[in-house]
This record gives C-alpha cells, sequence and structure tokens, in this order.
C-alpha cells in the first residue's frame, strides 16, 4: 500500500462518512482535535481532496447506528467508515443482536454501491469466552461477506500488546476511555492509509 497514491485530481469531489459513536465525535475535544478534522487534514495532506463527514453520535450503538444509516448516506456520499460496537460491549448486548445492525448497515451500503470500511473491536474477557468469541468474530466475517476492507481496531495506532486500551494512558483523557489530541492523531496515522484505500475504491 502506497501513502499518497491518490492525486487530488482522482479524489476531487469524494466525501466519506465516519458513522460511529463517540470516537468518532470527537469527544471531550476541541472541535479541530476530533477525529474526523484530524483524519481530514491527514488526507488532505496526502494529496486527496476528501471531506470526511462527522456521522457520530456519543453513546450510540450499532443499533443507533442502522436507524441513522438511511439519512446518513446521503447522495453527496461516496464511502462509509464503520466504526461501531463499544457502546454494545458497554452495555452488555447479545452479539446475534450487534451483528444484525452492523449487517444490516453493510447492506445498505452494498446496495447503494458504496464502499465501506469496517473497523472492528475486541471484546473484554470479562464477558467470557462465548461472548467474546462472538463478538470479536463478527467483523471479519462480516467484512469478508461483504467485501469492506477492513481494520482490527480503532486503537490500532497504539500499538497495545493487549486489548485493554487503559495500557495507553498517555494517549487518552482522564476517562481512561476516549483518546486525547495525541491519541487520535496515532489512530488517523494508522487508519489513514486504509481511508486512502477506501477512497480509491470510489468509481
Amino acid at each position: 500500500m502506497t501513502v499518497g497514491s491518490v492525486t487530488a485530481q482522482e479524489a476531487e469531489g469524494i466525501t466519506v462518512a465516519a458513522l460511529g459513536d463517540s470516537l468518532t465525535q470527537g469527544y471531550g475535544l476541541p472541535p479541530e482535535d476530533g477525529f474526523v478534522p484530524q483524519l481530514e487534514a491527514w488526507l488532505q495532506g496526502q494529496g486527496a481532496a476528501v471531506e470526511v463527514l462527522n456521522a457520530g453520535v456519543s453513546g450510540d450503538t450499532t443499533a443507533g447506528g442502522l436507524s441513522r444509516i438511511g439519512w446518513t448516506l446521503t447522495p453527496d456520499v461516496d464511502a462509509v467508515i464503520v466504526a461501531l460496537g463499544g457502546n454494545d460491549l458497554l452495555r452488555g448486548i447479545d452479539p446475534a443482536a450487534s451483528r444484525a445492525n452492523l449487517d444490516g448497515i453493510l447492506s445498505t451500503a452494498t446496495e447503494q454501491g458504496l464502499p465501506v470500511l469496517l473497523v472492528g473491536m475486541e471484546a473484554p474477557g470479562n464477558y467470557g469466552p462465548d461472548y467474546k468469541q462472538a463478538f470479536d468474530a463478527m467483523y471479519p466475517e462480516l467484512a469478508e461477506q461483504y467485501d469492506t476492507l477492513y481494520a482490527d481496531s480503532f486503537f490500532e495506532g497504539f500499538d497495545l500488546e493487549e486489548t485493554d486500551i487503559s495500557a495507553a494512558q498517555a494517549y487518552m483523557q482522564a476517562d481512561g476511555i476516549h483518546p486525547n489530541a495525541e491519541g487520535v492523531a496515532l489512530i488517523v496515522q494508522a487508519l489513514g492509509p486504509q481511508v486512502l484505500d477506501l477512497v480509491e475504491r470510489v468509481e
């Protein structure tokens, strides 16, 4: 994968909707430090004329994302980043329900011919092995089913050996859940090349 392989001309007028929760929305940060503005600036720094729409809603679950997907995907949207599931975990929602919601989101995007980058995550071990297996597996399996691009984790850029993101306190806000501006920059650096791949999939 070559960073910067998308020219401004190729990416002219491309709009990417980032469908997510507080991590996408930029919870606790000045607007310019959130995920969407930093990602957009990174993409433009690579020569890609891409606008990223902030379709993140704090506290949103996969069910909330499914309920919003219809009106999020306006005719202006050319591609979608889907980063949902963290609040499903916090609420202990049945992975089968989460999977059905993600399936509905991906199905809607596919029907509209929109390329998708699906961002996965892993459940902590305290939910038990069955829950963890079902939750962790739904992301790569749905990505394969719908032929989407796939990122293992929103926090890939933290380069953690374990799934507990609290191990990276230097990059987190005081709540230990949401990244600070420096943490968002690391997230963007890791996800950015995959978003460029997403842009390249736009016909």
